[in-house]
């Protein structure tokens, strides 16, 4: 785009989120800062970007009939998948049809929405190293996946869940069991298949923040954010921070993997590589050694530390990419982020500590405003930027620790 109307005109520049949590809500706030008309979409009432955005609405997204309505009524300039329970096969029918744009392309977005998807794509395509995998229907299938090809320890994890939900380590026969049913309960759509992979003895996981965006010849370029360093529990991110040192062998290979990865989900239908935006690229690392793990053509929850990091974070880093703007991916100081649970299962919590959470040196909080709290609901994140990253790490979790959320 070369030319910005203004919100609430008849030349607006508009843009629909489909997913408006608390990363959703940082690029609707990304894109108003460039004069951009948003739509927050959710599928429940009051979500956190649904709080910022100029017009917020509520639907069931992964019905193909709703979703096709709420476009054709609101003829978006961009559509922006920020969840993976969409009905992809109505974007890629809506973008074939030239009434909307997908970010990065509805093929992207089809082929990232679930694990089956994009590990194909990145093995079997792209002939990218990851750990050995198979894909099962059912608990029979998965016992024999295990004895005969997989072995232990292994990872299950539904094909369609966000934030490592239903994902288990199983260490023996004696796991199975509960492992698939939580993968049962955790999956977002796709009930009743998981994939489960050998496990990787790795040093360190990272996520390589990989854009695509325009240069100044009309050229789509490739940018990489400095790599960030990430701890998960059960598969659900609590605490990160950048740069993660690394090997410079190790970093040329993982760049080397996102910029493949990328290059393909940018293709279009029509086979052109016109996909712009920020991809989440997560990789395990040992020595020099790379694999890829998984892939999300959005920003990242382990990105959310670059708020105190970059100059241009994630999620301005993506909306100035889909919008055809220059990016930078310059890094302003170390830092880390830790996350601030809900701690209970409520509705309208409060949050005592915030004053003490702040005292802590360099930092930073974000309450994203969810209005129902479970025990295990991310609820907010600390930041602390620092000149040496283990002292950032620590005060993260220092200042995370002192924000007590409770029921009134």
């Amino acid at each position: 785009m070369t030319t910005f109307g203004t919100p609430l005109s008849p030349h607006a520049t508009k843009v629909m989120l489909l997913g408006s949590g608390e990363l959703g809500k940082e690029v609707l706030i990304a894109l108003q800062r460039l004069g951009v008309e948003t739509i927050a979409t959710d599928r429940y009432d009051n979500a956190p970007g649904q709080q910022v955005a100029h017009h917020a609405r509520t639907i069931t997204m992964s019905d193909p009939a709703q979703l096709r309505a709420l476009i054709e009524k609101e003829r978006p300039h961009l559509v922006v998948p920020e969840i993976e329970a969409i009905a992809t096969a109505m974007l890629e029918e809506l973008e074939a049809a030239g009434i909307v744009r997908v970010v990065p392309t509805a093929r992207a977005a089809r082929l990232t929405m679930d694990r089956e998807g994009i590990r194909r794509l990145a093995a079997e395509t792209l002939g990218l190293p990851t750990s050995p995998y198979v894909f099962c229907d059912s608990l029979d299938e998965l016992q024999a996946a295990i004895a005969t090809k997989i072995g232990y320890p292994c990872v299950v994890k539904p094909v369609m869940s966000s934030s490592g939900k239903g994902q288990s380590k199983i260490a023996g026969p004696d796991d199975i069991q509960a492992a698939w049913d939580h993968a049962m309960a955790g999956g977002r759509v796709s009930h009743g298949r998981v994939i489960v992979e050998g496990f990787i003895d790795f040093d360190y996981e990272i996520t390589q923040l990989t854009v695509r965006a325009k240069g100044a010849d009309g050229q789509i370029e490739t940018h990489f954010c400095e790599p960030i360093g990430h701890v998960q529990v059960s598969g659900d991110y609590v605490e990160s921070w950048q740069p993660q040192p690394m090997a410079a062998a190790a970093l040329r290979k993982s760049r080397n993997i996102c910029k493949a990865v990328t290059d393909n989900l940018g293709l279009g239908h029509d086979g052109q590589p016109g996909g712009l935006g920020l991809f989440g690229v997560e990789l395990f690392v040992k020595g020099d050694e790379v694999w890829f793990s998984e892939v999300s053509p959005r920003p990242h929850d382990t990105g959310m530390v670059t708020m105190c990091t970059q100059w241009q974070n994630e999620f301005e880093l993506h909306a100035r990419a889909i919008l055809g703007l220059p990016v930078n991916t310059a890094l302003k100081s170390p830092g880390a982020s830790a996350v601030i649970y809900g701690g209970v299962d409520a509705q309208g919590i409060v949050f005592d500590g915030v004053a003490d959470a702040l005292r802590v040196p360099n930092t930073d909080i974000r309450l994203f405003g969810k209005p129902e709290s479970f025990v295990k609901r991310r609820m907010g994140v600390a930041l602390a930027f620092d000149a040496d990253v283990n002292i950032a790490r620590d005060n993260a979790k220092l200042a995370a620790s002192r924000v007590k959320p409770h029921v009134v």
